[in-house]
Formats: structure tokens, sequence, C-alpha cells
């Protein structure tokens, strides 16, 4: 490995400000939730490979939400679609996503981390970041702490990643998968992070990735020793300075405890691409309500409703109305949702259709469909 300077340290590790803020950042990610959940409700699915996604019909349309660590083996993985799931591994169990029952385990354990801190973002249905700075016990402690009470709580395991800094704490948390845990300090860096594929990088997608190829920069650690003004020029001055922070384990992120929707949006995907009228509207009021119920769980109205369309060729058109008032009556929502088909040109077979609500505002102490003045 290439020697490289970070100024501050001079050790190859975060700068001398980090290190001085020392904060403890806690990332954790249940292990392949949707399909751990599934097998905790139905045990004889343990030790077979399990796939989730879609309607759980690998012979239909849908992409894999998640695959359990027996399935992984033959390479599925999430955003695969399911019939390509299927010719990798077709003795698996295919099953439909459960949104729900999700949902409702996702809320007991993070129920349990918020006994441990009540500093947590809540980045998604699996995982959570803590800051357990001020906690008195030691790392080990604290994340052994959470793994017995989440075990009890739900009977699942638990991956956990403890660093300085939430970049550093997500990547560890993916290091020693099921049930593992890594502390990554700012002595790790050049042992632990450098080593590992650019692709690790929270931000680097496939693009990204090539045309880190094409300068030559594989491993994180390459990337650590290109230059700054390289990365500018490549990817710009924000992205730049980015990758060229990341590298180096650099991350002033704060976490967001409480974080406002921009939006609230239902979705669905034909099985066959459709044409039917009836259909088309069915599916259009369906997500409506589905929204409301949404909005209404949350405490939200809405004064602004997209709907969104894709043709059998991918085209996707999207149009918008906005009301005079917020909202979260059904009748209105949904009404909307049509006013905007009702520009839209059908002149192909419909893929897709989506309803959004947008511009949020707090519902405060209202009965659920009154208007807010």
């Amino acid at each position: 490995m290439k020697d490289i300077e970070i100024p501050g340290t001079g050790n190859g590790g975060l700068t001398s400000e980090s290190a001085c803020r020392g904060r403890r950042i806690l990332h954790i990610d249940m292990d392949a939730f949707f399909a751990a959940v599934e097998e905790k409700k139905h045990p004889g699915l343990r030790g077979k490979p399990v796939v989730i996604g879609g309607a759980g019909d690998p012979s239909r349309r849908g992409v894999v939400s998640t695959a359990n660590y027996e399935a992984r083996k033959f390479g599925v993985h999430s955003g695969m679609p399911l019939r390509t799931a299927c010719k990798l591994c077709p003795q698996a169990v295919y099953l439909p996503v459960d949104y729900p029952a999700y949902a409702a385990v996702s809320r007991r354990f993070k129920n349990v981390l918020l006994y441990v801190t009540s500093a947590m973002e809540d980045v998604g249905i699996d995982e959570a970041f803590l800051d357990i700075t001020d906690l008195p016990e030691d790392d080990q402690t604290v994340a052994a702490r959470i793994k017995k009470d989440i075990y009890k709580a739900i009977g699942l395991t638990c991956s956990i990643g403890i660093a300085s800094n939430k970049l550093l704490a997500k990547i560890a948390s993916d290091m020693q998968k099921p049930d593992g845990l890594t502390i990554i300090t700012e002595r790790d860096i050049r042992d632990k992070l450098w080593p590992m594929p650019v692709r690790k990088l929270y931000g680097i997608g496939p693009k990204t990735e090539e045309q880190l190829h094409v300068l030559g920069i594989k491993t994180i650690g390459e990337l650590a020793a290109t230059q700054l003004e390289v990365l500018v020029q490549r990817f710009g001055f924000s992205h730049g300075h980015y990758l060229y922070d990341a590298a180096r384990g650099i991350d002033e992120t704060p976490l967001v405890i409480h974080r406002e929707p921009k939006s609230i949006s239902r979705e669905t995907t034909f099985q066959r691409d459709e044409k039917n009228w009836q259909v088309i509207a069915g599916t259009i009021a369906r997500l409506s309500r589905q929204i409301i119920s949404d909005m209404v769980v949350k405490g939200y109205t809405a004064r602004t409703v997209t709907l969104k369309i894709r043709f059998d060729d991918f085209h996707t058109v999207t149009r918008a109305c906005s009301l005079e008032k917020a909202t979260d009556s059904d009748e209105i929502i949904r009404k909307t949702a049509f006013s905007c088909l009702r520009r839209i040109e059908l002149k192909r077979r419909i893929r897709l259709v989506g309803v959004r609500a947008s511009n949020l505002e707090h519902a405060e102490s209202r009965l659920p469909g009154e208007v807010r003045t």
C-alpha cells in the first residue's frame, strides 16, 4: 500500500478534528431482515434458500427484495429480477413481500434501540444509526447489550458497526455478517478500509465505479492515493471532494434524529402490460386509498398529487395537480389523481402506475378527511 499523508494525522487515519471530537457512531443492520421475519413465522423455512419479492411467483414480474444467506450462496441478491433468481436457485422458496409484518417487527426492534439512546437516526425498515458517544459503557458492551435485547424482543440477529462517523460505521456493519460486530478506529483505516473495492463506499454506484476503473482506481486505498485535483476534474467539485474525504474515512455528517418526509407515494407494476381502462382506474383508486391511509397514520395532509404512468416501452410520464388547501380526503385525492390522468394520452399499454402526495403539512388536531383551512 502506498504511503498516504493525511493532513492533521500523519498516520493514515482520520483528521485530527474528527479524532478530537471523539464521536462514537453505531450502525445496526438486521440480518436478511425480510427473510428472517418469514423464517420466524415459518420455522420450517430454516436452512432452506428463501427469496422474497413481488408476489412471490418467479414466473411473474417482480424483483428480489431480499434473500437469506442460503440463497445468496447461489448469487441471488436484492434488486435482481425474480426470473433471474429462479434460474440461479430454482430450489428456493419464493415468498411475496409482507410489508405490514416487517414494519411491525421493525417498530419493535427500534423501540429496543430507543431504550439505549434517544439519539437515533431511522434510515430504513431494517437499519438505524445511534450516537453512543455519551454512553458510559465501552463499544463492545453497548453492542452486546443491543444484540441481546433485540434477540430477546424479536428473536432475530443483527450486525453492528461502530466508528467515529456514519460512513465508517455503515461500512463496518457489513463486514462480518451475519450476527457480526466490527469496530473501526482511525488506526484501522489502512488495514480494514483501504483494501476494499471502491464500490463499498457509500455514494459510489456503477457509473462512478466504472469511471474510477478508467483512472486505474479499484480499491479505496488507491482512491485515497489520488490527488484531489484529479478527482475534482473528473467528478466535479462536490463529488470530487466527497470521494477524496470518504476514501480517508472522513465524514462529518450529523445524525438526523427527526426527518420530515417530502412525499408519500405508492406504485404498482402490472403483471402484464395493461390497456383495460377499468383495471387502470381501479388501480389508481386503490393506490390513492393506500396513500390516504399512510398520511392519516403519519399525521400529514397534502397539497399536491402526482400521477406517474410508465408505458410498455418504458417511457414514463408524470402529471401533477396542486390544491388550494392541504387535505387528507380520500375523495379529493382520488379525484385529483384522475384529473392528472385526463392530461395523459393513453396510446400504449401501461406497465406501471404510481400516485404521490407531496407538499405535506402536519394535520394537527383534526378528524380524518377534514380539509385544512
